[in-house]
């Protein structure tokens, strides 16, 4: 049995289940957060010490991190969206790093106010540093698409699923954005993918 703990609004947890249904995995969902009383559910804590989102428990096995819930599920139910070279493998693996640390530090000063912040905290003026760079780091996959369809090469494979997350969210803020063609042409293709549309194209709230 395959238990996904998260919340679906969550990229992290977006990111699990978009494998998971690329993969055609069964799977129960365990809708997880906060209680009413602001403090997280402890039955949860014995899982992700972190109180996190996601955590996968299969059978006895616990893990979180969900960069790494990806790969693991890639590998151990379908070795094909692992690319076999080491090379190209690293390549991809790069840029899941990449999106858990320079994308998703560009995203926050952005999203946070934008979607989850007061009126106040959402004047354009005020977000503009931060707007611009969302753009110069988001220019770098741009830059890197140009000569790839795909974040590790010709075809769609985990890699994708992280910086995939996060291209939703780009181009579905109400912020300014500079001309990204090579970016446009995968987010266009990631969207004919209908667990993209499923489980990613859900809104921001």
């Amino acid at each position: 049995m395959l238990d996904i703990y998260g919340r679906p609004n969550s990229q992290h947890t977006q990111k699990v289940l978009w494998a998971c249904a690329e993969l055609n995995l069964r799977f129960r969902f365990v809708h997880t957060g906060r209680v009413t009383t602001g403090d997280l559910d402890p039955d949860y804590l014995r899982l992700n010490p972190n109180g996190l989102v996601p955590t996968l428990v299969e059978d006895a096995f616990v893990l979180w991190e969900s960069n790494t819930i990806v790969r693991y599920l890639a590998a151990r139910h379908c070795g094909e969206l692992i690319p076999g070279d080491l090379r190209t493998r690293a390549q991809g693996e790069r840029w899941m790093d990449w999106q858990a640390t320079t994308l998703n530090d560009a995203f926050r000063p952005v999203f946070r106010p934008l979607v989850e912040g007061l009126p106040e905290a959402r004047d354009p003026v005020a977000l503009r540093p931060a707007v611009e760079k969302l753009n110069d780091t988001i220019a770098v996959l741009d830059r890197h698409l140009a000569d790839s369809p795909y974040v590790a090469g010709s075809g769609f494979t985990v890699y994708d699923i992280p910086v995939g997350v996060h291209a939703y969210r780009f181009f579905t803020l109400d912020i300014a954005r500079r001309p990204m063609p090579a970016l446009e042409a995968w987010y266009r293709r990631l969207c004919e993918r209908p667990p993209y549309r499923q489980h990613v194209m859900i809104g921001l709230g």
